[in-house]
């Protein structure tokens, strides 16, 4: 079982799968083993022996555990993927996950920022000091074009093109594509160069973000950097950096931008990732009432 575990590990990470993605799967991957381990020690379990009901067991060990749909339905899509791996390479005749239903979750409507709330954030950073500048040029560029963190991490200086105001991002699964960049981000980025040179050191990489050592970002590192910002404004939890991604989406879809540009300019593969975007406030049904109804403003 450990050995199949490494061969398809092995083989995701020349998929172009996310270093995250990976790092979850080989955890649900060895969850199962350990299951597998704790519930069947007479024998050696050999993955040609992995079963349906044994599947299902350990997702009913999952929930009795207290883990949630979402993550069970992640679970379900990596034993998936194991499996259909050693269908592929001859290990097992039969896929045991054929037979396994993913679990059903309600999608939660994702958590975004008021244009106000947005406006009071970007005023935040002190900009007396080179990192105020770069975590200022960081904010902006987030709302700016809805990057990921991570792709706003890996960003190189070669990749904007500040003239045209466009952005080169590489997005999940190595995918290339050009996003457009404001004014106000434009200039946060143009304030923060010479602040950058002094971080620079000779070993500093081409990054545009580089932190007080002069080395690159990592995800843990931009997420401390900003939750501190976020803190300030928000009174609510569940606030992350992928809030000024959803602000991005819904604040562009409210102002009329297209559907499928704003899925280009997020990186979606599909349209309904981004349908979820389609949600309105209170306020924006009663703003529309009262502008459109005869009688709204009675």
């Amino acid at each position: 079982m450990q050995k199949a575990i490494a061969d398809y590990l092995q083989f995701i990470r020349g998929e172009a799968k996310s270093p995250r993605t990976i790092v979850a799967y080989e955890s649900d991957l060895e969850q199962f083993h350990t299951f597998l381990q704790r519930f069947f020690p007479d024998a050696q379990v050999q993955v040609k022996q992995i079963s349906p009901l044994m599947i299902r067991d350990f997702m009913r060990w999952m929930h009795d555990s207290g883990v949630g749909n979402r993550s069970l339905s992640r679970k379900t899509t990596a034993l998936n993927s194991f499996f259909r791996f050693l269908k592929l390479t001859g290990v097992i005749d039969k896929n045991p996950m054929d037979r396994i239903k993913r679990p059903k979750f309600e999608k939660k409507l994702p958590l975004f920022f008021s244009e106000e709330e947005v406006a009071q954030l970007l005023k935040i950073p002190d900009t007396a000091d080179k990192f105020g500048l770069r975590n200022r040029a960081i904010l902006e560029l987030l709302y700016s074009s809805g990057l990921r963190l991570s792709e706003l991490a890996d960003l190189q200086l070669s990749d904007i093109d500040m003239k045209r105001g466009l952005l080169r991002v590489i997005g999940k699964g190595n995918k290339e594509r050009m996003v457009p960049v404001g004014e106000p981000a434009i200039q946060a980025i143009r304030e923060y160069l010479p602040a950058r040179a002094e971080l620079q050191t000779p070993q500093s990489s081409n990054k545009l973000f580089l932190t007080r050592s002069g080395k690159d970002f990592d995800h843990r590192q931009l997420y401390t950097i900003l939750d501190k910002y976020f803190a300030v404004i928000a009174q609510k939890k569940g606030y992350s950096p992928h809030t000024l991604r959803h602000s991005f989406a819904t604040h562009m879809l409210a102002r009329g931008a297209d559907l499928r540009a704003i899925q280009e300019m997020l990186g979606h593969a599909n349209l309904a990732t981004t349908e979820i975007y389609t949600h309105v406030t209170i306020e924006d049904i009663n703003e529309a009432y009262r502008k459109g109804h005869p009688r709204g403003n009675d």
